[in-house]
């Protein structure tokens, strides 16, 4: 027969090593709403653009690229991605991360070619992409929202 041993020895077999949990990000939370945020704003935007394109004031031509119509199903096209990855984003999904990361950058570039009609919102919305693009990179590989 086996001598009684001490308590902790005994208690031993009950103490499992916890399970890793992923790192909560405040940055990553930040990041998470502000892509939905900016993507709610590029919805926006593309409806304006799709139902009252006099609205904006430029003459014909000066866009840099496409018409009103192209840029509003863009607009809304995007938004709506943006949006998704947001959700992603929220829930910790690394596709999500990326995803957001490229959308943000292709937002940022496209306003540049919108800048002519809305410059002060369009430098806005750059700022937010930008804002964006780094609240997805600090973060650790495993961080959660």
């Amino acid at each position: 027969m086996r001598e009684p041993t001490a308590p902790e020895e005994q208690k031993q077999w009950a103490m499992a090593a916890a399970q890793p949990t992923a790192a909560m990000s405040g940055w990553l939370a930040f990041a998470g709403s502000l892509i939905m945020l900016v993507g709610i704003f590029n919805i926006i935007s593309g409806i304006t653009s799709l139902l009252r394109p006099d609205l904006y004031l430029i003459a014909a031509g000066q866009l840099l690229v496409f018409n009103f119509g192209i840029w509003g199903w863009f607009w809304i096209a995007l938004g709506i991605v943006q949006v998704a990855a947001g959700v992603g984003c929220l829930y910790g999904q690394m596709w999500a991360r990326m995803t957001g990361i490229a959308l943000a950058a292709l937002s940022a570039i496209a306003h540049i070619a919108f800048l002519t009609t809305f410059p002060v919102w369009s430098v806005l919305v750059i700022a937010l992409s930008v804002l964006v693009i780094y609240g997805l990179v600090v973060p650790a590989k495993g961080a959660a929202a």
